[in-house]
């Protein structure tokens, strides 16, 4: 392709100098960028360096989905946001620091929860897709659809001091269902408000993402194609691990059984509040109208209660509640469960019931409390 360098402005020029200057980039590399659309799902931990250096490179089009606010917690981290922004949509927050570094950047910004009822639509419209989400239900919805779609996949995920990245392309063979086939169960993998994460992680594991689109777009070096990178911050040690194409896999092996988006919700938790099994789960309010008639079992552990606790709760961690169920037996008032976000509560609430015990558990956790 033939590149006229005036199709760029001086301001541009200057702008984009020290790419300019490399020759595995120069104009017709950075005409590639000034082209390309990509997709950062999740405006947070991953998406906040992923998407600043996306929009410093000079990427045409940057998308942003997310659909939470910002809150005081984040801002140790999610580097998009600021003080003033607390309160507020982060993909507006977003969408207003991108502006400001970069305003040759198209910023398309999607305040919304990605589904399967919306996934398909949104990303087929970019060419690159990183994901920046914390959950394996959204991850698993993420990678089908760009199964699906035939689009380069970019993921990261961070917990306490550790992170991974990879490049799945199911095009070319290689998913996320190849080296994580199932989910693992919820309560195994709590998130960053449930588990802690070092501040400084996601923006390295987020740059890496961000590095390894560029790569994509600008097709030069090796991507993490098939290769896992894992990072420890605590021993500054990085880690890559080779991972096959498994002919098996249920998107994009030989005979796929993965034609359409799921439902992620109950694919990553049979024990979620929407299975019957969890069918008595409570509001904040609902919990808060029993007070003094109940018995509230913490399930958090110890340092999380240091921070935050509801008042008359009984501390029993997840990981006791098998080996205490002969003391919640004995209990007198009608049981409710919670947590933080409402994920170990329910694992709580199955414990209870297969060992005969009638209990709810609260919606959302302490969160919504």
């Amino acid at each position: 392709m033939s590149i006229n360098p005036l199709s760029f402005t001086s301001e541009e020029h200057e702008r984009y100098s020290r790419h300019l200057l490399l020759p595995e980039v120069g104009f017709s590399g950075q005409e590639r960028l000034k082209a390309a659309r990509i997709l950062v799902v999740g405006a947070g931990g991953l998406g906040s360096p992923a998407a600043l250096y996306l929009a410093a490179a000079g990427i045409g089009t940057l998308g942003i989905l997310d659909n939470d606010t910002v809150e005081l917690s984040n801002l140790q981290r999610q580097i998009l946001h600021t003080t003033d922004s607390v309160g507020g949509s982060k993909v507006l927050s977003a969408v207003e620091r991108l502006s400001a570094l970069n305003p040759h950047v198209i910023i398309h910004h999607h305040t919304t929860l990605l589904s399967r009822d919306n996934a398909l639509e949104i990303l087929q419209h970019y060419d690159v897709i990183i994901d920046g989400t914390d959950n394996f239900a959204t991850r698993y919805l993420v990678n089908d659809a760009c199964g699906l779609l035939r689009k380069p996949l970019v993921y990261g995920s961070v917990f306490r001091f550790t992170g991974q990245v990879s490049v799945f392309d199911a095009a070319k063979g290689g998913c996320y269902r190849c080296l994580y086939p199932a989910p693992p169960p919820p309560h195994l993998v709590p998130n960053c408000a449930e588990g802690g994460v070092l501040g400084v992680l996601p923006g390295i594991i987020g740059t890496l993402q961000a590095a390894e689109a560029l790569k994509i777009v600008l097709e030069i070096g090796e991507t993490l194609h098939r290769r896992l990178l894992l990072v420890d911050a605590l021993t500054m040690q990085f880690s890559t691990l080779a991972f096959p194409h498994n002919p098996h896999c249920t998107l994009c092996g030989s005979q796929p059984t993965v034609t359409k988006l799921q439902d992620y919700e109950t694919f990553c938790n049979p024990f979620s509040p929407q299975s019957s099994t969890f069918a008595d789960e409570w509001t904040a309010e609902e919990v808060r109208q029993h007070i003094g008639e109940i018995t509230l079992i913490d399930v958090r552990e110890a340092h999380e209660r240091f921070i935050s606790a509801i008042e008359g709760s009984v501390h029993i961690p997840l990981g006791d509640v098998a080996a205490r169920i002969s003391e919640i037996r004995v209990l007198k008032r009608p049981i409710v469960f919670h947590c933080a976000s409402g994920k170990r509560s329910a694992e709580a609430l199955n414990i209870a019931r297969q060992n005969g015990i009638e209990a709810r558990h609260l919606k959302g956790g302490i969160n919504a409390w």
